[in-house]
């Protein structure tokens, strides 16, 4: 099984993704193409480390096609059903591609979805207000005594306007339920984080935990964890904003890699500097640019694709 991004060594993906673009360019000799055969298999790692990369330029490269095909779709005014049949076929009858991470069908037909680095609000029936975050699907099921959200992946946020029906907010690790205020539930891991920002929510997962105005609370199938404080920043992307907080570099560029197809990385010699300012994410080139204006650090493209934030040449980090 091919291991996690996290867990293959920064440098071998970055010479991976060295050899990637070598192998691409139209000068590439045979004597390179035994070169890279010769380092695939001195270690395993090196292989791992190749998959990712073919696997994230197979994503990033089919891309346009599938959005081309849904604008299509969009356009001739195809039903829901005669979509799902076409774009099945297109994405080779099991699973499809959102933002280039397969979704099952259940996400595939939510209601509300967004694409990698899109962020929509809208309002709802009852007068609440919603913020989808980048790549998620989400369901809305509102009835004259229900009031239901089924959150099948990624984030959201909602602004709950009082009614004297709860609002249930469901996930695969449990329940989310509120009258009134402003909460967040983010997936992350194999569980969810919860932030209520205003008011109060009750968790029902594997036991019942009350989180209140200020707090957040993470949990999944089989744990609860007690509130703890949460920072109010974190709810700054339904401005388009991202809010750094005196976080590190590392925890910054891992934010920002969620509204961003293909890989975004961090140098580990450069992951503990310390990031404070809001950033547009509609426009990663002026964060980009603010990064090497106010850190000791460059952004290396060593292809379309993958960039990385490294240390600056000849800078003490």
């Amino acid at each position: 099984m091919t291991r996690s991004i996290a867990q293959i060594d920064f440098a071998v993906l970055q010479q991976a993704a060295d050899w990637f673009a070598r192998l691409r360019d139209e000068r590439v000799s045979e004597q390179d193409r035994l070169a890279w055969q010769h380092w695939l298999d001195a270690q395993p790692q090196h292989r791992q480390a190749w998959q990712r990369v073919e696997l994230i330029s197979g994503q990033f490269e089919r891309l346009p096609q599938r959005q081309a095909a849904r604008s299509a779709l969009q356009a001739r005014g195809v039903d829901r059903r005669q979509a799902l049949k076409v774009l099945s076929v297109i994405a080779g009858g099991s699973a499809l591609a959102l933002g280039g991470r397969s979704l099952p069908w259940q996400q595939w037909q939510a209601n509300q979805r967004t694409a990698v680095g899109e962020v929509r609000g809208s309002q709802l029936a009852d007068g609440s207000r919603l913020w989808l975050n980048t790549d998620s699907a989400l369901d809305v099921d509102f009835a004259p005594t229900l009031r239901r959200l089924a959150l099948y992946r990624g984030e959201v946020l909602v602004e709950v306007a009082a009614d004297s029906r709860p609002l249930w907010l469901e996930t695969e690790q449990g329940r989310v339920r509120v009258q009134s205020g402003r909460f967040g539930v983010r997936q992350r891991d194999s569980g969810f984080l919860v932030s209520a920002y205003s008011g109060s929510l009750d968790i029902l997962g594997a036991r019942r935990q009350e989180v209140v105005a200020g707090q957040q609370a993470y949990f999944d199938s089989r744990w609860v964890d007690r509130p703890e404080r949460l920072r109010q920043a974190q709810q700054a992307w339904t401005q388009g904003i991202l809010q750094a907080d005196d976080i590190s570099l590392g925890e910054f560029v891992a934010e920002l890699s969620r509204y961003q197809h293909g890989h975004l990385g961090c140098d580990p010699q450069v992951a503990s500097l310390r990031l404070v300012g809001a950033f547009p994410l509609a426009e990663p080139e002026r964060i980009y640019a603010a990064l090497e204006a106010s850190l000791p650090v460059r952004v290396v493209r060593r292809l379309p694709w993958w960039i990385s934030i490294e240390p600056r040449e000849a800078a003490a980090v």
